[in-house]
Formats: structure tokens, sequence, C-alpha cells
């Protein structure tokens, strides 16, 4: 039986933007599964709680079964969540040559800590390449429309969730 290639998508997603669907999508053309690993720091306190942005992860890719994309949480390192759910694979994306710097060191600790443990990086496509989840949120947080930024169903739990606190839309 051949084994099943499994890779983890890492970050902290608050929110999960077009460009991570992207990522997601195009990973899932070279791995049987996509594990979209939230990070939880308990230090941070993000716009969105871990279970909203779990919530909206999964609702985005419902269509697909748990075995091809899973929505997880994790805390520590993501080496270690990698050999708890048997990935061979950390699968990044990178927009700019100052994302390459930043990811690249990253891998490289990574590969110090688990040499079999490979990442892998998906540059953005232009008309993703500026979404960034700190410029979303600022976005959202000022009233903007976040619309062209965002997947339909992301958009869908932010609606509920203002709604359910009373902030403008």
């Amino acid at each position: 039986m051949e084994a099943i290639k499994t890779a983890v998508f890492p970050g902290s997603f608050d929110p999960f933007t077009k460009a991570h669907q992207d990522i997601v999508d195009r990973g899932l053309t070279l791995f049987d599964r996509v594990i979209i690993a939230i990070g939880v720091n308990s230090t941070k306190k993000g716009m969105f709680t871990p279970e909203e942005r779990l919530s909206m992860i999964r609702d985005t890719f419902r269509s697909y079964s748990e075995e091809r994309v899973d929505v997880q949480f994790f805390s520590g390192l993501t080496v270690d969540f990698c050999k708890t759910v048997r990935a061979d694979f950390i699968l990044r994306g990178m927009r700019n040559v100052m994302d390459f710097e930043n990811e690249s060191a990253i891998a490289q600790h990574n590969r110090e800590l688990d040499a079999t443990i490979e990442t892998v990086f998906f540059t953005s496509p232009g008309q993703l390449s500026h979404i960034s989840s700190t410029i979303v949120r600022e976005i959202l947080v000022n009233g903007g429309d976040a619309t062209r930024f965002l997947p339909a169903e992301v958009l869908l739990h932010i609606q509920r969730i203002r709604k359910a606190n009373n902030t403008p839309s």
C-alpha cells in the first residue's frame, strides 16, 4: 500500500484569506491530504477566536472530505505537530522577497530539528500576492470592504459574528 502524502499548512489564519485558500487548493494537486494547522498562542489575542477561525476554514472546505482537507489546532513546534499527524511535508506560501527571507530561515530551522520533514513553498500568483491577514484585519476593523480578499464562507462568518455582537457590517 502506498503511503499517503500529507502536508501541514500552519498559520494563525486570522482571518483565512483567498491567498491561503489558493495555497491549500494548489497543495491538493501535490498531496493526498492537507492539514490546515491553526497555531494557538495563549499570549496573543486575535481578531477572531481560534474556534471561529476553525469554523470559518472548515466551512470554506466543506466540499472536501476530512481525508483530503482537515483543520486542527496546534501549539508548540510545527515539526512536532507534523510527527503527531504523520505528515512529511510543511506547506508554506511566499508573497515576496521579504517572505522568502523569513520562510527560508524557518524552513532551515525546521530541517535542523527534523531532517525527514520537507518544506514546500508556493509563490503567490500576482492577483493574490498583496493579500495579508494583517492588512485584511485593518480593513475589517476600520469598516472597509474586504470582500475581494476573503472566501465567501469566511465573509458569512464575519457577518454573523458582527450581527451577534451588534457591530456594523
